[in-house]
């Protein structure tokens, strides 16, 4: 969602929120204080076969934390979400969860809660958590942009702005994975493939699938994108020769998030970002692919990492 079109908040209890991540096989909720600490925390499995079962469990799921917490009907809501809310008509575009497209969950749940529920992107999410208390806290002292990366099996984006999630005019800001990798060259090849049907898009060569594909290519081997990371640590000269292609993969990946949103910070989270390498490497190859030079802003790595995508949906509602 854009900054227009988040509602207003209604009557909630000051420094108490709950923030819940759906996900393709799991729904994980918690209760945030106003400090950043979890009150409470649930897990339950995600329903597939109809929409109107995922609300039934979203709503199950707000009762019990609220009933732990001690703060029942009286804390804001927030639902981080595969796919993204389309501003034209409110309905949830682009989800792995099948059964949410075309749903206006936002509007659904908060007629459901009889309170507002705030609802947006997974991977926007998971920036705004780092945005806000994570590894990229503190951003707005230079341009208040902050741009995230999931770098798993396949790859999401997300975009920051002076602390609030930036969806922008169509809903789907910072959808970049699907973009040509730029300054294409012969020797990269068509990468890993990409469930979108183009070769050469972002995903197939930065996501886990493009890290393994560079190792085969090294190789000759079909490996895991872990193994290629455990090899490269043990100095396998094929793992190190597949990290150098990814890292430059990435590193015109994000040059391309540079010149375009030019952001303070840019953080990463997913597997593959648990590789240290990246922090060094990467932030000295973007430059060559960068209209700017002596570039300030910085590469790092997600704080809370796979809770950043629940806390971030807490935070959809600003501290009070």
């Amino acid at each position: 969602m854009s900054r227009a079109q988040l509602p207003q908040p209604g009557v909630i209890k000051e420094g108490v929120r709950i923030g819940i991540d759906l996900g393709g096989t799991k729904i994980e909720g918690l209760c945030l204080s106003d400090g950043g600490e979890v009150r409470t925390r649930h897990r339950i499995p995600t329903p597939t076969t109809s929409y109107r079962e995922v609300l039934d469990a979203l709503a199950s799921l707000v009762a019990t934390l609220e009933q732990a917490a001690g703060c029942v009907g009286e804390s804001s809501i927030g639902v981080a979400t595969p796919g993204f809310l389309a501003p034209k008509d409110g309905l949830l575009r682009n989800s792995n969860l099948a059964v949410l497209n075309g749903f206006p969950i936002d509007r659904d749940l908060t007629a459901r809660m009889g309170r507002p529920v705030r609802v947006a992107n997974d991977a926007n999410c998971f920036v705004l958590s780092e945005a806000t208390d994570g590894a990229a806290a503190g951003a707005e002292a230079a341009t208040g942009i902050v741009f995230g990366a999931t770098l798993g099996t396949g790859v999401g984006g997300g975009l920051v702005v002076d602390g609030r999630v930036w969806a922008g005019a169509n809903g789907s800001a910072a959808e970049w994975s699907h973009l040509p990798l730029p300054f294409l060259r012969p020797d990269d090849g068509p990468g890993a493939g990409c469930p979108c049907g183009v070769s050469v898009c972002i995903e197939s060569f930065v996501s886990g699938r493009g890290l393994a594909w560079f190792y085969g290519q090294a190789s000759g081997r079909t490996v895991k994108a872990v193994d290629v990371a455990e090899r490269a640590s043990a100095g396998e000269a094929a793992a190190l020769a597949a990290f150098v292609r990814y890292e430059d993969g990435l590193a015109r990946a994000l040059a391309l998030i540079i010149d375009v949103v030019d952001p303070s910070v840019i953080v990463l989270g997913g597997g593959i970002a648990n590789n240290d390498r990246l922090y060094t490497n990467v932030p000295k190859l973007w430059e060559r692919y960068t209209v700017a030079r002596d570039l300030a802003t910085r590469l790092v790595r997600a704080k809370h990492g796979d809770a950043s995508g629940v806390r971030g949906a807490a935070w959809l509602w600003p501290r009070a």
